[in-house]
């Protein structure tokens, strides 16, 4: 048997991305396998589009007060929310309403739009 110059981690690799693993009768599909026929659905699609949105509006929130310097405690005094509001906001799946948003952009100055 010829030995390979790969680590045991780029074998892996290899095989993952080459073969379709099968190993005591189970099958194991690649992560992107799994994601391409997951957004076959529209409501999977869906779902991820909105998931998406919500986590470049917190990335857009947390930089836009950052770059001004501010901490999440003062950002919520402007926004008569609690720290742990903007906290939320910024770092947790919990959604939050228009008005939540609205509140935040117009304590760090800033609109809302629609791109």
């Amino acid at each position: 048997m010829k030995k390979s110059n790969k680590t045991p981690l780029q074998e892996i690799d290899y095989a993952e991305k080459y073969y379709k693993l099968i190993i005591k009768g189970h099958k194991f599909y690649t992560f992107d396998e799994v994601f391409e026929k997951s957004m076959k659905s529209k409501a999977f699609r869906d779902a991820y589009n909105t998931e998406l949105a919500e986590m470049r509006i917190k990335k857009q929130i947390r930089e836009a007060r950052l770059k001004k310097k501010m901490s999440q405690k003062t950002l919520a005094k402007r926004a008569s929310m609690t720290q742990s509001m903007i906290a939320r906001v910024e770092n947790t799946r919990h959604g939050f309403s228009y008005s939540t948003i609205y509140k935040i952009a117009t304590a760090l100055g800033k609109q809302i739009q629609l791109v």
